[in-house]
């Protein structure tokens, strides 16, 4: 999601993406930002500007590239660029658009008054489709290059969050998906373009032609703990040990890491704060915590940092009924018990494991015809296989904790930040 892909008169790729984690961009934030306004902004797109979206890269390119972008004659998302490879036709979904901040997010189109605010060709951006919508067919040259036959349908697809709470179901009102990969995000469906006035969760168009969805982004969630592996858990040797292996030494420590505390702001964070400028803390050391109680205490912050997201939808009104765990952290037993206490609140985790690739495999069906609807796909193939319950105990000990967490960024800021508090 969010990366620039550019390409010139001949379809070839100008300069390498910059992909959704770049960040170079927050004065073209702030420059949009001033000249649009943050409220309008809102109002045009239901999300601020931040320096993950794909305008705010497009700008950049065009004030530090000058020569790159004079040869600029299409823009495309990632996976738009795969599909362009494969069928010749420029294309994308209304969910992945979503993230580019030239959407109209409530009325489904591209924004006119974006794209003159901003100074952007429309005709540089790829034409808009539902996500189950067959959209192309694979090319003589597609076929060629992959194998695949020449005519194969190509639906529009999804970008990976989308289509990861479609593989999990996370269709209608309710139930929310929690998924710890890279990064870790909070997914809830509605019926309506729900807005944060300040824009700290984002609003999408969902996967499924007429719903949306909010979303609340940590962004380095997995990250955080594949940091601490490579970077100081690395034997003499070089070599590296597994995940198991230092969530097991995780797990002999008691909930709220006897203390510790860890921000996971490795990469500035999203959600709530909106700063690129965040940095990561670990906060509360002394000479009994050991490599274990870190482990944990990275495992816990991660949650506290999701749980944030939960706090906004309280405030939003958007229903959590239930809880879906997906990716990366939904395969750790003691993540999914560290999320259940910090929620304070059931987990399931449903059979299919394949997360987003599962949901794009949805989406294809839908567009070939095999199921009528995205619901009636989900209700055909979609179980919870597990459920995890929270533990009253570290419950209360994590809500304690969760307290002394949100209390970190605000002190830290204050030291990294141009702007203090």
């Amino acid at each position: 999601m969010h990366g620039a892909v550019l390409l010139d008169e001949r379809g070839s790729v100008i300069r390498p993406a910059l992909i959704w984690c770049d960040v170079r961009t927050e004065k073209q934030c702030r420059d949009l930002t001033s000249k649009i306004g943050q409220e309008k902004l809102i109002q045009l797109t239901c999300n601020p500007a931040l320096a993950n979206f794909t305008l705010t890269k497009l700008l950049w390119v065009r004030e530090n590239e000058p020569e790159n972008w004079k040869r600029v004659r299409s823009v495309m998302l990632p996976k738009d660029y795969v599909r362009f490879r494969l069928t010749g036709e420029r294309a994308t979904d209304m969910a992945d658009a979503s993230g580019t901040l030239l959407l109209d997010v409530a009325n489904r189109r591209w924004s006119q008054e974006m794209l003159h605010a901003a100074e952007i060709d429309e005709r540089l951006l790829p034409g808009l489709f539902e996500s189950p919508a067959a959209c192309a067919k694979i090319s003589a040259t597609g076929a060629k290059e992959t194998g695949l036959s020449v005519g194969i349908s190509v639906v529009a697809g999804a970008g990976d969050q989308a289509a990861g709470a479609t593989g999990m179901g996370i269709v209608g009102a309710g139930t929310v998906s929690v998924t710890i990969g890279t990064s870790g995000v909070v997914f809830a469906a509605t019926d309506r373009p729900a807005l944060d006035p300040h824009g700290r969760v984002h609003t999408f168009c969902h996967a499924i032609p007429g719903r949306w969805h909010v979303m609340g982004v940590t962004q380095a969630a997995g990250l955080s703990l594949r940091w601490f592996r490579d970077t100081l858990s690395a034997g003499s040797n070089g070599a590296r040990e597994s995940y198991e292996q230092l969530t097991a030494e995780a797990a002999k420590i008691p909930p709220g890491s006897d203390g510790l505390l860890w921000t996971p702001y490795l990469m500035g964070e999203r959600t709530p704060h909106l700063d690129s400028n965040a940095r990561g803390a670990l906060v509360g050391l002394t000479a009994l915590h050991t490599r274990a109680h870190i482990v944990r205490a990275i495992l816990e912050g991660v949650a506290f940092s999701l749980r944030d997201t939960f706090t906004l939808f309280r405030e939003m009104k958007v229903p959590v009924k239930n809880i879906r765990l997906g990716g990366g952290g939904a395969r750790s037993p003691l993540w999914r018990q560290i999320q259940a206490d910090v929620f304070g609140q059931s987990v399931e985790i449903v059979e299919a494991e394949e997360g987003a690739a599962f949901g794009a495999a949805l989406l294809a069906a839908v567009g070939a015809g095999v199921w009528p609807s995205v619901d009636a796909a989900c209700a055909a193939t979609i179980r919870a296989a597990s459920c995890v319950e929270p533990q009253p105990e570290a419950v209360a000990t994590l809500n304690a904790s969760y307290a002394a967490f949100r209390r970190i960024y605000p002190a830290t800021r204050q030291i990294f930040s141009s702007t203090p508090l």
